[in-house]
């Protein structure tokens, strides 16, 4: 199953070729971007040989415009989507010899610099207002989370690890990360979740998103009764596949997990454990109390909960919590991440829970994307051949190297949070 994506912006002089000699909006993006460049360490060639940026060194990252025009006018109308949106139509690529991510670090290391503060100023002009479709109901909860997570298993299977997971692996720093296997530091996550939410044996747990099923099974495996939830009709055909096999060789574990095409606002019951490992960023923060007090009444007494969340700081949270960006509109419709603080004050406005403790590892996530995106990049025939074309694969390629380098640069974060009720005095 293939979802329907996002097509390209088409601004008008794209739209309409005799008009780009005449296209005011990009031939004000040179300058406002050679501003821009100037103040990374990149290199930027132009078709005609000269160059932007400050990237001045010999062994400076390098990017090349293939199509100026194109992609001016695409950044001219929409910043923070047509850079991307640029190199999926293949405006601009990474030089030979240039990582696509190392080329994007400098960036992300200076996200808040990069603009000088005179067209800083015009962020309320170029920013766009985020589609009131993309709302988190219960309805468009499915509708969001089918468009990225029933693109189709193959894909995904393709080029992450054999446990299926599709979050940060959690790798051990006293250790080379060359001697380290992706699955490997997977299961180190995974276990770390669990130990966060004390699951033992005999444990009631629910799991808050699927995934494909690796955490469940290795909740089962420690004697603990699962209840997993997901809205991906996709991921939970194969969870339960993947639990059926496991059964084969650890008979009655199956009857131990069962996997519900369900959302977190349907449950009930009561549960000793919770966990949910990068779903809070789909939760959308209009319903991140509706969320969190979903947690709090699901859990029995003296129950934990464990969220693993991408994290930024509540500074940028609060800058770009209204904006319409590139990963919205291509990667993760409705998708908003958010700071520890958020999460804190929402926890303490809306429920009895409170963080009692934190563990952050981004840099773990920068390791994480850089070996998927080298496996994509690898498997791209085998993923191709299930359908994807170019514009996809450049889509995803840029989305893997973009956040790669928000990790690497600590623009954002990843964190494990262990929440425990704090009963009324």
């Amino acid at each position: 199953m293939t979802a329907s994506v996002p097509t390209l912006d088409q601004p008008i002089c794209l739209r309409r070729p005799a008009l780009r000699p005449w296209c005011l909006r990009a031939r004000l993006a040179r300058p406002i971007l050679a501003a821009v460049l100037d103040r990374a360490p990149v290199r930027v060639t132009m078709p005609d040989g000269t160059t932007l940026g400050g990237g001045r060194e010999a062994d400076a990252p390098t990017l090349q415009i293939v199509h100026p025009t194109a992609l001016f006018e695409r950044m001219a109308h929409h910043p923070k989507i047509g850079m991307g949106e640029g190199y999926m139509a293949g405006d601009w690529e990474a030089a030979p010899g240039t990582d696509l991510a190392d080329a994007l670090l400098p960036f992300a290391q200076r996200i808040t610099t990069l603009v000088p503060s005179g067209l800083a100023r015009m962020k309320r002009v170029v920013d766009r207002r985020i589609p009131s479709g993309t709302r988190n109901t219960l309805l468009g909860s499915r509708k969001n989370i089918e468009a990225h997570y029933d693109l189709s298993n193959d894909l995904f299977t393709a080029f992450l690890d054999e446990t299926l997971s599709y979050s940060s692996a959690l790798f051990d720093r006293s250790r080379p990360l060359a001697e380290q296997t992706l699955v490997e530091a997977q299961h180190a996550k995974i276990d770390a979740v669990l130990d966060a939410a004390d699951v033992t044996a005999g444990s009631r747990v629910l799991e808050i998103g699927t995934g494909w099923g690796s955490l469940a099974i290795a909740a089962a495996r420690r004697g603990a009764t699962v209840t997993s939830i997901t809205l991906s009709h996709e991921q939970a055909a194969l969870a339960r596949e993947r639990i059926a096999a496991a059964d084969v060789d650890e008979p009655g574990l199956a009857a131990r997990v069962e996997v519900r095409l369900q959302d977190y606002r349907e449950v009930s019951g009561q549960f000793d454990a919770i966990v949910s490992v990068e779903m809070i960023e789909a939760v959308g923060e209009e319903y991140w109390p509706t969320y969190f007090r979903a947690i709090d009444d699901l859990l029995a007494p003296g129950g934990i909960a464990a969220i693993q969340s991408i994290l930024m700081s509540h500074d940028r949270y609060l800058a770009t919590r209204r904006s319409y960006g590139w990963i919205q509109k291509h990667i993760f419709p409705g998708g908003l991440i958010p700071s520890s603080e958020a999460i804190e004050e929402t926890t303490t406005e809306h429920t009895s829970l409170r963080v009692t403790a934190t563990h952050r590892f981004g840099r773990d996530y920068a390791e994480t994307l850089r070996r998927w995106r080298r496996t994509f990049i690898q498997e791209w025939p085998t993923i191709a051949a299930s359908g994807f074309d170019e514009t996809f694969r450049r889509k995803w390629e840029f989305y893997l190297a973009y956040c790669e380098a928000g990790f690497a640069a600590d623009y954002i974060d990843v964190a494990q949070i262990r929440l425990e009720r704090v009963e009324a005095a």
